[in-house]
């Protein structure tokens, strides 16, 4: 008889800007250059050149990268990653090949992933992204020209 009427709250969870993706190389895309900056970035397509990312880089099953150094917060790997990794937090998924040396806070692999390297872990990993990153260059060509 007096029931008090059940409020529904909607729950919405809350996404740190630098974990949601912003980014995405596609399937038969490549990018040749350096990519960094904040947030996250999905790469299905193809990427030769630096990664440093304050935020999550996801690899898909499709994506590759060929790199000296990938750095990012998070990195998730489904494909395949030629180059150092500094990370940190590193999932290698079954379908993932990483060939080159880790520094991580944590890592996870599934059954199948691979690592060709040496791993370090470290209590802290702090990535810094280059002050210019995002930033347009002026004379419209590129800062390592």
């Amino acid at each position: 008889m007096f029931r008090r009427k059940r409020e529904t709250q909607s729950f919405t969870p809350v996404v740190k800007a630098q974990n949601q993706i912003g980014t995405v190389i596609a399937n038969g895309m490549s990018w040749h250059g350096d990519l960094s900056g904040e947030g996250g970035v999905r790469v299905e397509g193809s990427v030769t050149g630096e990664i440093v990312v304050r935020g999550t880089v996801v690899i898909g099953e499709t994506g590759k990268v060929n790199c000296e150094t990938l750095k990012a917060e998070t990195l998730i790997v489904a494909g395949l990653v030629q180059g150092n990794v500094v990370c940190q937090k590193l999932e290698i998924r079954a379908t993932g090949r990483v060939w080159g040396d880790v520094v991580t806070t944590s890592f996870s692999s599934e059954d199948g992933a691979f690592l060709r390297g040496t791993m370090r872990m470290e209590e802290k990993i702090e990535i810094t992204v280059p002050k210019n990153a995002g930033s347009p260059n002026p004379n419209g060509n590129s800062e390592n020209e």
